[in-house]
């Protein structure tokens, strides 16, 4: 394709360079009206909805229902979970005026009025609000387990906005639980890993380590964080869900008890568990390639495009004809569990900007038919994930039948170059701090690159994390298929080794 067309800068010359101008030209997302905030574009937004019904259908088949929850929480529920507002104090919004009036100084500008009794914080995450309704809710043993979950906006004050990845609001699900016992409550913890994983890599193509968070990385408050962590084409992490056992804290502060089967009073054991708009800048820096956005077919608007190629007005009746004739028998075929989404690009703009715009929003196939086409009882297709976006020749009778079997070979292209990525950027033989500082030292070349993951022996030491912190680098998970040899020592202190960590730079 024309190089006027690619998306600039290249990815290999400047990643954070190129993710913004994807999500600029790919028409998904931007920065705008109050600093740190983002609109969603109506393409981005359709991809986010998508994800959302599907991770929805996910979340309600392992027992729980959705709710919904105050944007608006009272400082004393966070005043009462000393952890929790200690981890968000300086990310947090407060109202604390409930009106506007003149000022009497200059009567053409407004000021805030109407002191508020208390202040209220612009909800950051839910737990403590959540937790007050569950002690309203719970009386017995007969009520739990209760599992509640909210699709709602958050807000959190990020000194460095990133559009998608870090901005002062954006849209997650939430899920919140209560359970009789700690055993029951870590094992909703670890399923809802395991729905967060299964989602990432088969519904958005995007392989993900599995582990726990070291105790420094844990969410506030909580007992145990796990994680997913995705590798992105610059070989950073990105930690992609997150699910949380809280023990028994959070259940104190909110007075969450129930009486148990003996007569007995005990508190409750919770859980909670997100992920968030976060992922499309996953889906973003996952797949993307010069040309722009790249979408697995499960989570494409538009699955196919069909493009009339009309040179001749007179020809244009007859092809935008066969052009419905087509999207209509394609709309009548399933892809996975669904019908296909297909949209014949009928309007009035010539045939390359059309062909440009749906290689740069990431739409998995475009059909073409042209008069010539017709006559040869063919159409051309291109393949978003080919080479060039080459268009090949299909049978006008076999394109029912074809396109269901090329969108699953393009999800599952995707999945398997991003495994290879994953797996061919993981280092697991370095062994000595010489060589994990020699890594990191020399991973971010042009245009911020990164060698990618270590996975080694850690010892857990404090004096390890000023280490880290003069690379730039983190533990991203204690990986859940632990592969430390005996006698292991630190690779980073020299220290005997108590755990394996996979070590990153990352968003």
């Amino acid at each position: 394709m024309a190089k006027k067309n690619a998306i600039s800068p290249a990815r290999a010359e400047d990643f954070p360079g190129w993710f913004q101008a994807v999500v600029k030209e790919a028409e998904v997302a931007e920065l705008a009206h109050v600093r740190g905030s983002m609109v969603i574009r109506p393409w981005g937004y359709a991809i986010w909805e998508l994800m959302q019904a599907e991770l929805d259908r996910r979340i309600k088949q392992s027992g729980a229902q959705n709710a919904y929850f105050p944007l608006f929480i009272p400082l004393s529920y966070f005043e009462a979970e000393a952890k929790h507002v200690e981890g968000f104090a300086k990310e947090m919004a407060v109202v604390t005026h409930h009106r506007l009036e003149q000022d009497p100084a200059d009567p053409e500008k407004l000021r805030p009025g109407g002191e508020l009794a208390e202040p209220l914080v612009v909800r950051p995450t839910s737990e403590t609000i959540i937790g007050k309704s569950m002690a309203k809710w719970i009386n017995s043993y007969r009520d739990l387990p209760m599992m509640l979950n909210q699709w709602a906006n958050v807000v959190r004050w990020e000194l460095r906005p990133r559009v998608l990845l870090r901005t002062t609001e954006f849209l997650w699900q939430e899920g919140h639980t209560a359970h009789a016992t700690e055993a029951e409550a870590r094992a909703e913890t670890e399923q809802m890993l395991e729905v967060y994983r299964d989602f990432a890599e088969s519904t958005l193509a995007m392989p993900v380590l599995t582990g726990e968070k070291p105790e420094a990385e844990r969410f506030p408050g909580a007992e145990m964080t796990l994680s997913i962590e995705a590798m992105m084409q610059d070989g950073k992490a990105l930690q992609a869900g997150t699910s949380h056992y809280l023990g028994q804290g959070f259940a104190k502060s909110a007075e969450i008890q129930f009486l148990n089967k003996d007569g007995d009073r005990e508190f409750v054991h919770t859980s909670s568990w997100g992920v968030s708009t976060r992922l499309l800048g996953a889906l973003i820096m996952s797949h993307g390639d010069d040309d722009g956005l790249r979408l697995p077919p499960s989570v494409a608007p538009q699955q196919v495009v069909i493009v009339p190629i009309v040179r001749d007005p007179e020809q244009a009746e007859a092809v935008e004809a066969e052009a419905r004739s087509v999207a209509g028998e394609l709309r009548a075929t399933r892809f996975g569990n669904a019908e296909l989404r297909v949209f014949a690009d009928l309007r009035d703009r010539g045939a390359p900007d059309k062909r440009w715009e749906w290689i740069r929003k990431g739409v998995p196939l475009v059909i073409e038919i042209g008069p010539r086409d017709i006559e040869q009882g063919v159409v051309a297709v291109r393949r978003r994930d080919a080479e060039g976006f080459k268009p090949d020749s299909l049978a006008r009778e076999a394109v029912a039948a074809e396109v269901p079997r090329l969108l699953e070979e393009i999800q599952r292209g995707y999945f398997e170059g991003a495994a290879r990525r994953l797996a061919e950027q993981t280092a697991s033989e370095i062994t000595d701090r010489t060589a994990f500082e020699a890594w990191f030292d020399d991973g971010a070349g042009e245009g911020g690159i990164s060698k990618g993951f270590v996975r080694a022996p850690w010892s857990e030491a404090p004096e390890s994390e000023a280490i880290m912190e003069q690379l730039k680098v983190s533990v991203r998970c204690l990986p859940s298929d632990q592969r430390l040899p005996a006698d292991s020592v630190c690779v980073l202190t020299g220290q005997p080794a108590v755990v394996e960590a996979v070590f990153a730079k990352a968003y």
